[in-house]
């Protein structure tokens, strides 16, 4: 086996966690692969990867040359694509991550026009609302809202929203609508309690800032549950557009307080850090803010 071959073959089985999962995504018997990794072990003098009960782990060694080695990988698909011209399709399989909510009412329902155009893709999505470690988990470009923790990462803002407070009609009708955000301290909040979220909204109009220290008995940890929250009538909620999209349009939620401005939120495309955006991920970063413009 040559040695991007090898390297492959290893990517692959750290991907996947696996040498079983591995030889399924190759296509190959679990003991070709096996023998792959044990090869390249030997020719490398280091052991790459920990055997244990729990399953593989790389070693520091094996991290590292994961890293160089899907860099190569990438490079060598991206200087076929270039050879083959740039009308050529994609191939192989791109890892995205992104949060739930988002990728579900945002980008889900239109992977089938990016598949389309590149028929030898396969795009493997890893939904979470939380910030996974792309390395770790061999991401090639995550979607990411809000500010950036991590200085250190490679990153392009493609898009922005709006912060909006909201609640049901229902909701509003029992409980009374607030006409300034210091009227807040009397409803129930449904509170997001992931980066981004949390209990204390500051709103600005005219210059001015006011900040408000909400409260509520409902505290969830993923969007999808803040939004199930809301639609059952629980509290209001400050949350970003995208989150209530169809909600908003079909008029089932409803904007409060829209004399005062809310922080917008950011959307962020994230790549791994010492690693250039594969073409696979730029092109899908560029479909996604073509859909974003469209609306």
């Amino acid at each position: 086996m040559d040695r991007l071959a090898a390297m492959e073959t290893f990517v692959c089985v750290v991907e996947t966690g696996s040498f079983s999962a591995a030889a399924r995504r190759l296509d190959v018997g679990q003991p070709a692969v096996s023998k792959t990794v044990a090869q390249l072990e030997a020719r490398l003098g280091t052991r790459l990867l920990l055997r244990s009960t729990r399953g593989l782990t790389p070693t520091e060694a094996g991290a590292a040359f994961f890293e160089r080695a899907k860099r190569a990988i990438e490079e060598a698909d991206e200087a076929e694509l270039a050879a083959r011209g740039a009308g050529a399709g994609l191939r192989g399989t791109l890892r995205v991550c992104a949060a739930v909510t988002f990728a579900r009412l945002h980008i889900l329902p239109h992977l089938a026009g990016f598949l389309a155009l590149h028929p030898d893709l396969d795009i493997d999505v890893v939904l979470d609302d939380r910030n996974v470690h792309l390395i770790e988990e061999g991401i090639d470009v995550a979607l990411r809202m809000g500010e950036l923790s991590d200085s250190g990462l490679t990153a392009r803002k493609i898009g922005e929203c709006r912060r909006l407070v909201l609640g049901t009609p229902a909701y509003f009708e029992r409980q009374g609508e607030p006409t300034s955000p210091a009227q807040l301290v009397d409803h129930q909040a449904v509170i997001y309690s992931q980066s981004g979220g949390g209990s204390h909204w500051v709103f600005r109009r005219s210059g001015s800032e006011q900040a408000v220290n909400v409260s509520g008995r409902v505290r969830v940890s993923a969007a999808e549950g803040v939004r199930t929250a809301v639609l059952a009538h629980l509290g209001l909620t400050l949350s970003s557009e995208w989150m209530f999209a169809p909600e908003l349009a079909s008029g089932e939620v409803r904007q409060v307080l829209q004399d005062w401005q809310l922080p917008g939120l950011d959307l962020w495309a994230v790549f791994p850090s010492g690693r250039l955006a594969s073409a696979k991920a730029r092109a899908f970063v560029a479909y996604v803010e073509q859909l974003l413009a469209n609306g």
